[in-house]
């Protein structure tokens, strides 16, 4: 509701000041927030996908592939394994050095003692078997080498 102020004090000449109307500010305007809010939101949808971003590898392609289930450990070999000597332990990148005990770590307590290699297609063999010994000697059983199927 509108507050109404007494006149000024000043007697009835020519300075005397006339009523004047103010409003309360109890009410907060809420529309602008929520457009800031909208946009954050679309902001934020459009670019989380962008955010998520694996590693590129062209896998060699086979005439049968078989589906991986379940939870697995990925060991992928990218085309800069020449230059750098590192690899990938699922999404983590890490010194080929190292890569035998971390292996070796987690696989302690599982029961299936399985890792599948991934390698780039234009990878020499000798390299893909390099890590192929690797994992070996870090105690793993069974190693599966992961293929693309073709699509012809």
């Amino acid at each position: 509701m509108p507050k109404v102020q007494a006149p000024a004090t000043g007697g009835p000449g020519r300075f005397a000041r006339s009523r004047r109307v103010t409003t309360s500010l109890a009410e907060i305007n809420v529309v602008p927030l929520v457009d800031v809010m909208l946009v954050l939101l679309i902001i934020f949808m459009v670019t989380a996908p962008m955010i998520q971003r694996g590693v590129d590898v062209n896998l060699p392609v086979v005439q049968r592939a078989s589906a991986i289930e379940g939870e697995r450990l990925f060991v992928t070999v990218p085309l800069d394994y020449r230059q750098n000597r590192m690899v990938y332990l699922n999404d983590e990148r890490i010194r080929v050095d190292v890569l035998q005990e971390r292996i070796r770590q987690r696989l302690e307590t599982a029961q299936d003692k399985q890792v599948f290699l991934r390698g780039d297609g234009a990878i020499q063999f000798r390299e893909l078997m390099e890590v192929f010994d690797r994992l070996m000697r870090a105690g793993v059983t069974r190693i599966g080498v992961v293929t693309k199927e073709d699509t012809r």
